[in-house]
């Protein structure tokens, strides 16, 4: 089985480094979820069996999550990510060089839920929502290239989405890069949640957490 690593754990709070290939929840039958397996961890040490999750990574893609232990701490932390006062950085690979090394992006996206994929209209309609974030480039290879992604808001697949519409799909993402192979094959997506920061519900203190990619990332 896939298992998380915990990097963080306290009354309020549960931060983990969640694997590529699991999913955060699932209604699959027989199919374990990073919920589940953190929420048998807390029972199996007799702590109550309550987790809140406060935002989400796409299954094929690794990286931090934060998990509330408690109603106040869950409501906290989603005042901040609305606030847009939680600091989510991501690694990703690309395909390409960029001719802007810096720079934001910002698109209106339209979710399919019969397909699950996002879009990008052209236009503001009622069903799209604003999408933006920022990157910079960090390093890059003959025909790839290693961003830094600041994600300002949190939209369906939304960088997967942003980096295909601007000419730049990341590696092995098969629904929106066609290069990366057929659709129903699942492939490890070049993205991770590498650093997240926030400020502590209860304390206030200022929270950061930092991860390296697996094994697997193509460029670091």
């Amino acid at each position: 089985m896939i298992t998380p690593k915990i990097l963080y754990e306290d009354p309020h709070l549960l931060i983990c480094h969640k694997p590529p290939g699991l999913p955060v929840q699932t209604k699959k039958i027989n199919t374990p979820d990073l919920e589940s397996i953190l929420l048998t961890y807390l029972t199996s040490k007799g702590d109550p069996p309550s987790l809140a999750v406060i935002h989400r990574l796409d299954q094929p893609v690794e990286g931090i999550l934060v998990f509330a232990k408690t109603k106040e701490a869950a409501k906290n932390l989603n005042t901040q990510i609305q606030d847009g006062k939680m600091g989510k950085y991501y690694l990703a690979a690309v395909s390409g060089i960029l001719t802007e090394k810096e720079s934001r992006l910002e698109n209106e996206l339209i979710k399919d839920a019969k397909t699950n994929t996002s879009r990008v209209s052209r236009q503001k309609t009622p069903q799209s929502k604003k999408a933006v974030l920022e990157y910079r480039v960090l390093k890059e290879e003959e025909d790839r290239s290693l961003l830094e992604i600041h994600l300002l808001t949190g939209r369906h697949h939304q960088i997967r989405v942003q980096m295909a519409y601007a000419g730049h799909p990341l590696l092995g993402d098969t629904k929106y890069n066609p290069q990366a192979g057929k659709e129903k094959e699942w492939q490890y997506i070049a993205l991770c949640a590498y650093k997240l920061s926030f400020a502590h519900p209860k304390t206030k203190k200022k929270m950061e957490f930092q991860v390296k990619p697996s094994g697997n990332f193509p460029i670091v």
